[in-house]
């Protein structure tokens, strides 16, 4: 099991809807990211930031995660997210979410 942390801001005035998105994420998307080796998954937000936490627990990250964005409810459901959300100014070329490094960890 790998622990994966991210963060994203989320557009000016966009959270409540954000907010209300994923008080009722659709069933086929969570199905997906289930069977893509997904596990643990939380959503955090402080001003205006997003942070996610997962634990990923397969043994192919990349292939899953192709798999995933190329899952047509997934896609969908992007698509909506991309106009709540917006990618860090210090994000990587081509990254949406970034990642985080982790420093500390306690089990």
């Amino acid at each position: 099991m790998k622990r994966y942390g991210r963060i994203i801001a989320v557009k000016k005035g966009k959270f409540e809807e954000y907010k209300k998105y994923h008080s009722n994420v659709w069933a086929a998307h969570l199905k997906k990211i289930s069977e893509c080796n997904i596990r643990n998954f939380s959503i955090y937000h402080k001003d205006g930031l997003l942070f996610s936490y997962f634990e990923y627990v397969g043994d192919q990250f990349e292939k899953d995660m192709k798999e995933l964005d190329q899952d047509p409810v997934t896609v969908e459901w992007m698509e909506i997210m991309k106009n709540l959300q917006e990618p860090l100014a210090t994000a990587e070329k081509g990254e949406y979410w970034s990642l985080m490094e982790e420093v500390f960890h306690l089990d």
